[in-house]
């Protein structure tokens, strides 16, 4: 027998309330239920039961190797000599890179080649920017890299036409130029995704290189990564992904640079091209251009069911209605104004501001929502975006578009919709569910007054709890 019982848990409201596990499904929801041989009882004190948590856009890879990576930017680095002294303290990887994340033009301005050998030109240097958008080599970084022998458009050059050491969007051209190397593994990212209540995940990597690719198939197997998870990245004749059920092809993802748009009808031709294969697009859109060509884009190309922006940054109030009757869904993430909130205020536009991370006006309109964290990039941890979803607060405590404000129970909906309807109806604790669940340590109301993730005891997915409860 291999059933569990959990024990006197709050589910949807009701206080006293078992729930059988049965394999890797809910088997019965009701109150005192039976114990009698069952593999293990779980007493949740009172605690609710709630469905696991979706984060519909992250980028695995990226989380692992940034884990491992230098902290170049706030709060670890604030000003450029405390970003040369941690690079001199860096250790480097196994071929004498060093790898830094996180940088942000407060710390030492525009970085390119020469403004960072200034700061350590000994050893070969890649830093990425915060955005994730661009990676800054340093001279010897661009030597070895061989940057001066290409003509890929993500290269910067300068007046001359030498390389800046800025590359843009090219994350796996450049990593084949770089010293070889594998995929992090993800066990560790697995267990932070389990700690915070998250027992699946939507990919958002572009363009997933085999390797990559095979490297999560093979976390997913093996549990290093238990989590189920959606990939936008997947070539677009992939169609069936082992093991079966956990691992699924959503839409795929288009990159709408903000660092250079493409033509119009490139964009056409290419949504035509996702669509003819049966998928929907996901589509990056973090500025207001990107955004009106995407809509333009799509009154020739014609929507798809399924077809999704991916953060929405910046909606102008006037096309909000332009989505709703498109269907799109947008998948976004207020966490940003928790972590950057202040420096929107000082460099967007007064006029934009009511568009960022909007969610009450597109939730109001009937535009499906749902919340993410673009982890590794933004804050992973979902009550912290549930946060500020409801609170719109920058670090000093401003607001950052006070009218966008949703309740805490209206951004934790919307990470319980499922991969394939980010947005729509969310999942519930019910006979023939699959058996993926988050157990609180207090009823619902009581997390939802004061959100964090010390609430969540213990997380289980297929019916399996994930490592002891912490």
């Amino acid at each position: 027998m291999t059933d569990i019982v959990i024990h006197d848990a709050e589910v949807d409201g009701v206080a006293g309330i078992d729930i059988r596990i049965s394999g890797d499904r809910i088997g019965a929801v009701a109150p005192a239920l039976s114990t009698v041989g069952v593999a293990e009882v779980i007493d949740a004190a009172g605690g609710a039961v709630i469905p696991g948590l979706h984060d519909h856009h992250l980028h695995l890879h990226a989380m692992a190797a940034d884990a491992a990576s230098v902290r170049c930017g706030p709060p670890a680095v604030r000003d450029a000599a405390e970003l040369a002294v941690t690079l001199a303290a860096a250790p480097g990887d196994d071929h004498g890179w060093i790898r830094g994340v996180g940088y942000t033009e407060t710390v030492a301005g525009d970085l390119d080649a020469n403004a960072l050998d200034r700061l350590h030109a000994q050893r070969p240097v890649r830093i990425q920017h915060r955005s994730g958008a661009m990676w800054i080599l340093n001279g010897a970084a661009v030597t070895a890299a061989r940057l001066a022998d290409t003509s890929h458009p993500g290269v910067e050059r300068d007046t001359h036409g030498s390389p800046t050491g800025r590359v843009w969007r090219a994350d796996t051209w450049l990593r084949d130029r770089l010293p070889p190397s594998h995929p992090p593994r993800l066990r560790t990212i697995g267990t932070t995704l389990a700690r915070y209540g998250i027992t699946a995940v939507t990919d958002a990597t572009p363009d997933l290189p085999p390797q990559s690719l095979a490297a999560v198939l093979a976390a997913v197997a093996n549990r290093d990564l238990p989590q189920h998870v959606h990939l936008l990245g997947a070539p677009l004749d992939c169609r069936i992904l082992p093991p079966s059920g956990r691992i699924t092809i959503g839409p795929y993802k288009i990159i709408l640079a903000d660092s250079g748009l493409p033509n119009i009808d490139d964009l056409v031709r290419r949504i035509h091209s996702v669509h003819s294969h049966g998928r929907a697009i996901a589509v990056h859109c973090v500025t207001r251009e990107a955004l009106l060509m995407l809509l333009a884009a799509l009154d020739t190309a014609g929507p798809l069911t399924g077809d999704r922006i991916e953060h929405g940054a910046l909606i102008p109030e006037e096309s909000i209605d332009d989505l709703h009757r498109r269907s799109l869904q947008v998948i976004t993430q207020p966490g940003f104004l928790a972590h950057r909130g202040d420096e929107y205020l000082r460099h967007v536009d007064a006029i934009d501001q009511p568009d960022l991370y909007r969610c009450r006006s597109l939730i109001d309109a009937g535009v499906h929502v749902a919340m993410s964290s673009d982890a590794p990039y933004g804050p992973l941890d979902p009550w912290t975006v549930i946060t500020a979803a409801m609170s719109r607060r920058a670090p000093t405590g401003d607001t950052v578009g006070i009218t966008e404000k949703i309740t805490a129970k209206e951004a934790l909906t919307r990470y319980l919709t499922p991969a394939t309807n980010p947005g729509g109806n969310p999942r519930r604790v019910r006979i023939g569910a699959p058996a993926d669940l988050v157990v609180l340590r207090a009823p619902l109301a009581d997390v939802l007054a004061s959100p964090t993730a010390d609430a969540v005891r213990l997380t289980l997915i297929g019916g399996r709890p994930i490592q002891d409860r912490w």
